[in-house]
């Protein structure tokens, strides 16, 4: 349906004034039919009496015949009642025609006057869509008569502000947490390879720095997660043309050890899928997908499958690969942070030690990038067991920062 014609608050208000207008003017005309009806009826009869009488008069002076006479007056009473039933009639339809041209001006007044009036109202939208695609910095600030319009205008402008400090409180947090987390963890490790590779260090100390080490490193692999988490749910900042299918070959080249280790055959079908995004958030969505994959496999004949390409306007990024079997109803719930499979799962190696398992955040950050970048992911079971992962993200992103509209299914982080 055309905007023209879309059921908004114009379009309701201007409906509304011309059926309150043709109301009152149907009212009016039967008001006005009945009040005529009657003052012509009476006239008809004073008409009629008169007639009456001077035909009785006439009657008495002349000495004609009073059969003829009454005759005539009969036929003058006829011919009083049918010009007041033609009088009525052309009353009724003169005004019903009135009112209908009457009734379409206004409704074009009250579409003008509708306009006029809502007219603050669209500048608040306005506002809110630049808000929403730019910065919080800016306001609304409208100016004129203290109505509800300017009530709305004046309270959007205060949560705005409070979303803003809220906002630069939380870039601040994460500015000062990626120092002050790592600051520390760097230093930790940094003592514990000295002291092992020191000549005399005994050996029982050496499997203690090695184990101390892996819990630094998985630490430090989750503060990462965890600030990686909230920049991508912040607006961004940087716009680039990136191609989904360069990112997964890369990957694939990284993941390839790993790959091999773990007895998985990688399998891909990569075509160009460039879209505009912020290169290094959209680089660890592959990353992310491609790596999960890989650890939440089989220990024998286990693939990935990685898919790139463009369909309506989107790039897309599809993995694909044999693992555990998932329950549907357990699918949404695996993509929240620090939700993940339990350790007898994660198939490639079910004898793993508890610190080089996951955080729990990798599809988590799937899902924070591809949103920020008006896109969005769908994970499904695969029938043998697996997950297929689907990635979208608009070519170019919407003009006015609206989110992709094409339903989203919630995904799970493997």
């Amino acid at each position: 349906m055309s905007r023209w014609w879309r059921s908004t608050i114009r379009v309701r208000l201007t409906l509304l004034y011309a059926i309150a207008f043709l109301f009152a003017g149907l009212v009016l005309i039967a008001l006005m039919y009945i009040y005529f009806g009657q003052s012509l009826e009476q006239h008809a009869a004073r008409r009629a009496a008169t007639t009456e009488q001077l035909a009785a008069d006439f009657v008495g002076e002349t000495g004609h015949d009073n059969g003829k006479v009454k005759q005539l007056h009969e036929a003058l009473r006829v011919q009083f009642q049918q010009d007041r039933d033609d009088t009525m009639r052309a009353m009724i339809a003169w005004s019903l025609a009135s009112l209908a041209v009457v009734g379409l001006l206004a409704g074009g007044l009250g579409w003008l006057l509708a306009g006029r009036a809502l007219h603050p109202l669209q500048r608040v939208i306005a506002t809110a869509r630049r808000v929403a695609d730019r910065s919080l910095h800016e306001r609304i600030a409208l100016t004129g008569p203290d109505d509800e319009i300017k009530d709305l205008a004046d309270t959007f402008d205060a949560m705005l502000e409070r979303l803003d400090r809220s906002f630069d409180g939380q870039r601040r947090f994460v500015a000062n947490a990626s120092h002050e987390l790592r600051t520390p963890l760097t230093i930790n490790r940094t003592l514990i390879q000295v002291a092992l590779d020191a000549p005399d260090t005994p050996e029982s100390t050496q499997r203690l720095g090695a184990t101390l080490l892996e819990v630094n490193e998985r630490n430090e692999r989750l503060i990462d997660g965890l600030l990686v988490l909230a920049t991508s749910d912040a607006q961004l900042t940087e716009h680039s043309r990136v191609d989904l299918a360069d990112l997964a070959h890369q990957t694939v080249d990284l993941s390839g050890d790993a790959a091999r280790d773990a007895r998985v055959d990688i399998r891909t079908s990569l075509t160009p899928a460039p879209v505009t995004g912020d290169p290094v958030l959209l680089e660890r969505l592959v990353h992310n997908l491609i790596d999960n994959a890989v650890r939440y496999n089989l220990t024998e004949d286990g693939w990935v499958s990685i898919t790139t390409g463009t369909t309506d306007g989107h790039g897309y990024l599809t993995v694909a690969n044999t693992g555990p079997a998932i329950p549907l109803d357990e699918v949404s719930g695996l993509f929240e942070p620090f939700r993940r499979l339990a350790a007898t799962d994660r198939l490639i190696d079910p004898h793993v030690a508890p610190p080089d398992r996951g955080a729990g955040l990798g599809l988590s950050i799937v899902r924070s990038v591809a949103h920020a970048h008006h896109g969005h992911v769908h994970a499904r079971p695969r029938p043998d067991g697996g997950l297929t992962i689907h990635v979208r993200i608009p070519t170019t992103p919407p003009a006015n920062g609206a989110a992709d509209k094409t339903p989203t299914g919630r995904r799970a982080d493997q």
